[in-house]
């Protein structure tokens, strides 16, 4: 019965935060250079895998794309359908799983205190260099590596600020609800040998 439990509620955090990252499109997308629009998905990305860890935060994307992918609406700007993996951004979307998976690790290795530069770090590691591994690489191809190189320059210093809005928020989570990633440690940091330890 209590695995049935967790399983339930493993699954609804997967829906809830696959259902986060589609609403993050709803206010729309701004495209400075040709190919790739800037949204706010990335955060939901980074969200799902700084918050739910690797594996549910990868399969909440995973369900995400998958929605996308049969038809459904769901990035910014209302695309969907399989012709989005033979656009340019489609290098990004990619990107998405991987990263969300390399938040959840990294975000685990810094439980229980998670400092907050460390997931700061942790966010654009997986947030914004994984992303961009993919993403990039793809649009180059596609586009030309002028352009490519061009949006990404454009579009880092949004990236950086959403690396520190998702570490503020995964912070303030993991303090109030703490054990949310499986295999993280939730035992309390040593005390230092100068402070009483009531007994």
């Amino acid at each position: 019965m209590a695995n049935r439990r967790t399983t339930s509620r493993d699954l609804a955090q997967i829906a809830i935060f696959a259902a986060l990252i589609a609403a993050l499109g709803l206010p729309g997308t701004i495209t400075i250079t040709a190919g790739v629009p800037i949204t706010l998905q990335t955060l939901g990305v980074m969200l799902a895998g700084g918050i739910l860890g690797a594996r549910k935060g990868t399969l909440a994307v995973a369900v995400f794309l998958l929605l996308m992918t049969a038809g459904l609406p769901l990035l910014a700007g209302g695309r969907g359908g399989l012709g989005v993996w033979a656009g340019p951004s489609a290098g990004y979307l990619v990107g998405f799983l991987v990263g969300a998976w390399v938040i959840g690790i990294l975000t685990a290795r810094i439980l229980p205190r998670y400092p907050l530069w460390q997931g700061v770090a942790v966010n654009f590691v997986g947030g914004v260099v994984v992303i961009y591994l993919f993403g990039v690489t793809w649009l180059g191809y596609k586009l030309g590596w002028g352009t490519a190189l061009t949006s990404a320059v454009s579009t880092l210093p949004g990236d950086v600020a959403k690396c520190i809005v998702a570490a503020l928020v995964a912070k303030q989570v993991h303090r109030s609800y703490p054990g949310l990633i499986v295999g993280a440690s939730t035992a309390r940091p040593p005390a230092p040998p100068n402070e009483k330890v009531s007994r």
